[in-house]
């Protein structure tokens, strides 16, 4: 199998992918605006974490099935696997997909197949081929021309962690902009992927993604929400959650500080403004799940109202556990906010999966240590990711600390008077 792939951007979805379609014998050409990126990649290295994620790009690169650049070039299928951000009020930002598709124009071809994998607001695969035709004349969709080109929309729908396996065992939805499209793309997939290969057409596809991840954002929202009402109420939460889904039919997941990352935080705003009038439910969960952090927060002020000057060690960053991506991660946010309101004072934050601060929290009173100094220098503990390290560490080394536990980490036996249960 010799057929081309480029791939436009290299983040926790297109390296990925790039390695996966390299190891089915795919020549990947993966671009990125990140040099430093492209350098590690070219060195069979990565610049993100995922569970033998480098493994493999070591080796698809040493058998020359992976390059990468900032440049795309000529192939016969391309993928855009870029961000998609929201600006201010929550409106969708597709600067970064219509930049991807930009760059890609002058090399498209007859024949070629473009894929947005981006998660991505309603219409936003009609605008890639609108923006293709305005400035290629010579290309069409028609499908009874010949320089027709091919566009659909496949979401990807990965667990971070578990995204190697679940690129090629997950079932995928194509949605093309039109039926040739639809099932060009499908056949596309079906050479990797061993799940089905579900079709439909583009904006169904695209909504499809953006209803998975506000299902799971609404059904967070209720168990963050029952968290805030337990605590008005002096009810242990986790004990409650347990106890309730004993039942048959119900299954309550696990509240937290918040929601993070690309997808669940971000994706059901899409459909709140596409359709506002209508995703009330929809936004309500946003709106609670957004405010969360600020509940912790709160948490923390109250705990050291009596306070002279309290070291406070947050434990974990990223947005959920065992993983270094922080993107959206409320835990961020809380250690951002804390650092203004204890300015005085330096933020400890402990987190196992990475190396140096983001630079939104770098240039603060935050000192990102171990956890073992982190937990016996602070006096105010606030548990903000359930890391397996932190599951594991030894709790005796918390007794006798303020400790505020948003994720349900501490045992019963170890839930002193001193210890705050969100």
């Amino acid at each position: 199998m010799n057929k081309k792939v480029c791939i436009v951007g290299l983040g926790y979805i297109g390296l990925p992918t790039a390695a996966v379609l390299a190891d089915k014998g795919f020549l990947v050409h993966g671009v990125d605006v990140n040099e430093k990126a492209i350098n590690l990649i070219n060195n069979g290295e990565v610049h993100i974490y995922e569970p033998d994620l480098e493994k493999v790009v070591k080796k698809v690169v040493t058998a020359g099935n992976l390059s990468a650049d900032i440049e795309p070039i000529k192939a016969d299928v391309y993928i855009l696997a870029v961000p998609t951000p929201f600006k201010e009020n929550h409106k969708p930002d597709l600067d970064y997909v219509e930049s991807a598709t930009k760059s890609i124009i002058p090399y498209i071809e007859p024949g070629n197949l473009i894929i947005l994998e981006s998660t991505s607001p309603i219409g936003t695969t009609e605008k890639i081929v609108e923006w293709i035709l305005n400035e290629r004349t010579d290309l069409s969709v028609d499908e009874k021309k010949s320089n027709q080109i091919y566009v659909s929309h496949c979401p990807e729908r990965v667990l971070p962690g578990k995204i190697l396996k679940e690129l090629i065992e997950n079932d995928r939805i194509i949605g093309g902009i039109n039926e040739l499209s639809t099932n060009k793309t499908a056949q596309f997939y079906e050479t990797f992927v061993e799940g089905k290969v579900l079709q439909t057409n583009a904006r169904t596809a695209e909504l499809a993604k953006l209803t998975e991840n506000s299902y799971r954002d609404v059904n967070i929202a209720f168990a963050n929400e029952l968290s805030m009402i337990c605590d008005d109420l002096k009810i242990d939460v986790w004990e409650l959650v347990n106890l309730a889904n004993h039942h048959p039919r119900v299954n309550i997941l696990q509240p937290g500080p918040g929601v993070g990352g690309h997808c669940i935080a971000v994706d059901p705003w899409f459909i709140v403004d596409a359709v506002p009038e209508r995703a009330q439910l929809i936004h309500t969960a946003r709106n609670v799940n957004d405010n969360k952090p600020h509940f912790v927060i709160d948490k923390v002020k109250a705990a050291t109202k009596n306070m002279i000057n309290p070291t406070i060690a947050c434990l974990g960053l990223s947005f959920k556990a065992n993983i270094d991506d922080l993107r959206e991660s409320p835990a961020v946010q809380i250690v951002k906010e804390l650092s203004s309101i204890y300015n005085e004072q330096t933020i400890l934050v402990a987190e196992p999966h990475i190396n140096e601060l983001p630079k939104e929290l770098s240039d603060k009173n935050i000192e990102l240590v171990n956890t073992q100094d982190a937990v016996l220098s602070a006096g105010v503990i606030v548990l903000l990711v359930d890391h397996e390290y932190f599951k594991s560490m030894d709790h005796e080394a918390i007794n006798n600390k303020i400790v505020i536990d948003t994720r349900g980490i501490l045992p019963n036996s170890d839930k002193t008077p001193l210890a705050i249960h969100l």
